[in-house]
């Protein structure tokens, strides 16, 4: 009998010690996102469970319409999950009171001076957009760009012409390629985040910095350069620069489709188009970027457009109020940004790394080592200004005001004021 009880006792005891060990070991980050897309987030989560096979991350990975309503559904209902990709400015904000600010968790992997190992842009538009006096990060840079413009190489070898400087220049080329057949700019404008892209670019060539003067009340976005910017953008659909039809498409992947096809002689994009080389099976024009090369936005207005180009971070990562396990949340980030997660990213050229030194660990042409270098070490450089806006309620104008301006719904002036009067509220 005795033999018996010590028995029982001693199975007990196992069940007791061993069951909450595995819970306690059990450790899920729940991550979602639009970006970067699932084959690269597998990767990233495959490079990262080497070295940390304890730590289970659940990747939900959608387009970045659905995105964003997923996320306002989540954070209605206080479903956030652990880890979320966000954008500097408006969409941060947006969920700012739903964040953890994350600079105990950089100090803690890079040191004191963990800033001076990112890219400036990184860590001043990491915080666009606060409150004054409010200098969290609420999410860490993962990845940087630019956004400018970009040619299709064979399209333009065949015509024997170079990409354009000046807007007539770009009509001059429009003409020929739609005689040809060929859209001249391939643009889903029927997404508001690209359209809102090249209304940015517009602007900074007419006015460079006065949209963040106006966003901060010390311009009126009713002033007359972002009237004439709103103009310059209803001439590119009026003048044929952009195909028939953009106004109903998206950019992705309709447009994307386009391009990839060689259907499209130049099209709106940024940094992250060199990721198209490292998708599985890509089409022939995407092989190694052996068909796209990058240029500057023309300039419109005659008196020559501004060095720098638009840029900052393409995405960040931040950890969520209600996650059950921040801890590992910051290592994952973290891991994503600099470790072994993060040289997966940048093999698969997503965008350019937050992180100074990171760099594909080869190259499948000169055309693509080219572009790499020049945007790490010349245009990236040369980032002054946010691509993004700090108000949720200005982005939406903008974006609702380019479309109606374009469907000949509103003047420029009208949707100028569309934008005024958010700002206003």
């Amino acid at each position: 009998m005795y033999r018996r009880i010590v028995f029982a006792i001693s199975i007990l005891l196992v069940l007791a010690v061993s069951i909450p060990a595995f819970a306690q070991d059990e450790v899920v980050v729940r991550f979602r996102s639009w970006s970067p897309v699932i084959a690269t987030t597998n990767a990233m989560i495959e490079a990262f469970n080497e070295a940390n096979p304890d730590i289970t991350i659940e990747p939900d990975i959608t387009n970045y319409p659905e995105y964003l309503v997923d996320l306002q559904t989540m954070a209605a209902g206080g479903a956030l999950p652990d880890l979320i990709g966000l954008e500097p400015g408006a969409l941060t904000q947006q969920y700012r009171d739903h964040l953890m600010p994350l600079q105990d968790c950089a100090v803690s992997t890079w040191g004191e001076d963990w800033e001076d190992q990112f890219f400036p842009v990184g860590i001043e538009q990491a915080r666009l957009g606060n409150p004054e006096g409010d200098d969290n990060i609420y999410g860490l840079p993962v990845l940087v760009q630019t956004i400018n413009m970009w040619y299709t190489v064979p399209v333009f070898e065949e015509a024997g012409v170079e990409p354009p400087t000046t807007y007539d220049e770009l009509k001059e080329l429009a003409d020929m390629f739609n005689a040809q057949g060929i859209a001249p700019v391939m643009i889903g404008a029927g997404n508001g985040w690209i359209r809102r892209d090249v209304y940015m670019q517009l602007i900074h060539n007419v006015a460079p910095g006065l949209i963040y003067e106006a966003e901060d009340g010390m311009a009126s976005f009713t002033d007359e350069p972002f009237v004439e910017a709103m103009t310059w953008w209803k001439r590119l659909f009026d003048d044929g620069i952009f195909q028939i039809g953009a106004l109903g498409m998206s950019h992705y992947p309709a447009a994307v489709e386009q391009i990839q096809a060689g259907r499209a002689a130049m099209f709106p994009m940024g940094a992250w188009w060199q990721q198209q080389a490292g998708n599985p099976d890509p089409p022939p024009l995407d092989q190694n970027l052996q068909g796209y090369a990058p240029f500057k936005f023309p300039d419109v207005t005659g008196m020559g457009a501004p060095e720098d180009l638009l840029g900052g971070i393409d995405v960040m990562m931040g950890v969520t109020r209600g996650s059950a396990n921040p801890d590992a949340a910051c290592k994952v980030i973290t891991d994503w940004i600099s470790g072994a997660g993060a040289q997966a990213l940048i093999n698969t050229y997503n965008d350019l790394p937050a992180y100074i030194g990171l760099r594909p660990e080869s190259f499948g042409s000169e055309n693509q080592e080219a572009v790499w270098d020049l945007f790490t070490e010349d245009w990236l450089a040369s980032v002054k200004y946010a691509r993004q806006l700090k108000s949720p309620d200005v982005k939406q104008a903008l974006e609702d005001a380019l479309a109606a301006v374009a469907a000949g719904e509103m003047t420029p002036a009208e949707g100028m004021q569309l934008v005024q009067d958010a700002n206003s509220m």
